[in-house]
């Protein structure tokens, strides 16, 4: 059986939300002849061409973050170490790590002597994360480690850090983030646009932290879970853009 315009239509539409990059452009000529649009119609053209790019970029960016996290710290691997020692030096400008395994780490928010253990969880995705907060944003970086180091408030800088990265990265999953990222670029969002998105998520969770007042570490979970959800319902606003300015 042929089947029907109706149903040759759905499909181009259903082809349409699951389009790679390269095929982006044959798809908006593809939809546009389904639909009875003149291709002359720039407009449409335009709208429905960046609209593709942003769906089809969030899909890329998924696997590029997932592949990231998939990949464990490696002790042996001289790039991973060299991340490793540039948060160190950018986190304690003044103060030289005297070891590569040293209770020194502890003062960053570490548990132990040794921070690889502490990346099991998302891989080199949470060290990434936070070298590119204190790269990008070195004052804010400083000023947020110190007040982690709060004597009745405080918490470990760098494991509450890692914890974030899983919350940014099961928002991208599940798809939460996309008002967010359509809003804040106009085409292909990129791991950088992941990253910034990490950095408010950081500010904002050490804010909310001192705003709520918790009376000890040990109710973290909790309060974790109450900015997850602030978090999950400011990005159900289709005009929402979180970044740190």
């Amino acid at each position: 059986l042929i089947p029907s315009f109706t149903v040759l239509t759905s499909q181009v539409l259903r082809n349409a939300v699951h389009v790679e990059e390269a095929e982006v452009e044959k798809c908006v000529r593809d939809v546009m002849k389904a639909k009875r649009i003149e291709q002359s119609n720039t407009g449409f053209k335009s709208i429905l061409h960046m609209s593709l790019m942003q769906i089809s970029g969030y899909k890329k960016l998924y696997r590029e973050v997932e592949n990231l996290r998939k990949v464990p710290y490696d002790s042996d691997n001289e790039e991973h170490e060299e991340l490793l020692i540039e948060l160190w030096d950018l986190l304690m400008p003044q103060e030289p790590l005297r070891g590569r395994v040293s209770k020194q780490w502890c003062d960053i928010g570490f548990q132990g002597d040794d921070p690889k253990t502490d990346f099991r969880g998302m891989g080199l995705l949470g060290l990434v994360n936070l070298v590119y907060l204190s790269r990008h944003h070195p004052s804010e970086a400083r000023r947020i480690l110190a007040r982690s180091n709060h004597p009745r408030l405080g918490y470990s800088y760098a494991i509450v850090g890692i914890n974030l990265t899983e919350m940014a990265y099961s928002l991208l999953k599940s798809g939460a983030l996309k008002p967010h990222l359509y809003n804040v670029v106009l085409g292909l969002p990129r791991m950088e646009h992941f990253h910034q998105f990490y950095c408010y998520l950081v500010y904002e969770f050490d804010k909310f932290w001192f705003e709520e007042n918790p009376e000890s570490i040990m109710h973290f979970n909790q309060y974790r879970e109450k900015f997850h959800e602030k978090i999950k319902r400011l990005l159900l606003d289709w005009n929402v853009v979180l970044t740190l300015q």
